[in-house]
């Protein structure tokens, strides 16, 4: 890389402390940046500058599983694919709290209560909201759910009973957004994001990276996420599952992930940005190299359908690079 590009990177660094955002050119041409060291380093300086040095440990439960109405082309849930999954109804609130104490016992920040659906039927949601009046009672962490579609009056009542965060993903860019699911429109991700923001929840909001998107449209995915100002961006890195049609999908790359991740953290300088599904399988032991280039948050203990790594190895691979 030439000093003059080199030097683009810095610009950027110091416009970014400015408090300035940085535009849709100038973060495809970080993106777009073989300076991997530079780029990581000026990534890593603004996230410590904003976010600290202290990485957000979550855990996850999927509490209901499988027989999603919608055709997402990466998902093993949804109904369209054929995945040899375990499928089961919304656990109940006892399981869902044992759960939650083993987050908390092994270390963990938060807890996500994850259901495939499209929305709650009344009873589910009625059910959902009693097992967080449970876990609030019984234990000290942060409560965070991820129920699918929202409306203002839920998201009020979700807000009430001491949630935390509301996640809801864009998945991808929208103008990739037809090729990945045509059961529901990009804009009704959108307005869910809106409405729990709105309701005073914060906002947990990512996508996917390696579903056959270009890099431009990586681009477009973290402009269009930066837009909606999100407390939290999980990025996940595809496992093309079999039953799905994506299943045998190209491999994203190492490169690619840390490309993505820094020039994420120049669009998002305040936001945790955490390393979620797929690290294990597309970084291996090399997660700590993506979270000293601008990542400060992981998923650990698993995922929806897909086992993760052991609490105990997350914490002292964190351990082993000094982040609290």
């Amino acid at each position: 890389m030439t000093n003059s590009n080199n030097d683009f990177i810095f610009d950027m660094m110091s416009k970014v402390l400015d408090s300035q955002r940085i535009t849709y050119d100038e973060a495809l041409q970080l993106i777009y940046s073989e300076d991997l060291d530079t780029l990581a380093n000026c990534a890593k300086n603004l996230t410590k500058r904003f976010a600290g040095n202290k990485i957000d440990v979550e855990t996850l439960i999927n509490a209901k599983s499988g027989t999603c109405p919608e055709d997402c082309s990466f998902c093993a849930q949804s109904s369209f694919n054929s995945t040899m999954i375990e499928k089961y109804p919304l656990l109940p609130p006892e399981k869902i709290l044992q759960q939650a104490e083993n987050a908390k016992n092994s270390g963990a920040d938060s807890f996500c209560i994850v259901c495939a659906y499209k929305a709650p039927p009344d009873k589910d949601f009625k059910q959902i909201c009693e097992t967080i009046k449970l876990i609030r009672e019984k234990l000290d962490i942060e409560v965070n759910v991820s129920l699918g579609f929202m409306t203002t009056e839920r998201a009020k009542v979700l807000k009430n009973l001491g949630v935390k965060r509301y996640n809801h993903n864009l998945e991808t860019a929208k103008s990739n957004f037809e090729k990945i699911c045509t059961t529901h429109s990009y804009e009704d991700r959108i307005n869910t994001a809106k409405i729990v923001k709105n309701a005073g929840l914060e906002l947990c909001c990512g996508g996917i990276i390696g579903m056959g998107e270009s890099v431009e449209q990586r681009v477009e995915l973290g402009v269009a996420l930066a837009s909606l100002n999100p407390h939290e961006v999980p990025i996940n890195m595809l496992i093309g599952r079999e039953g799905t049609p994506l299943y045998g999908q190209h491999l994203i790359t190492e490169k690619e992930i840390l490309q993505t991740v820094a020039t994420f953290r120049f669009l998002m300088p305040k936001t945790i940005l955490k390393i979620a599904g797929g690290r294990e399988v597309h970084l291996k032991e090399n997660d700590k190299k993506i979270l000293q280039s601008g990542a400060n948050g992981i998923i650990t203990g698993g995922y929806l359908t897909t086992k993760g790594n052991k609490p105990n190895d997350d914490f002292k691979m964190l351990e082993e690079i000094g982040i609290r």
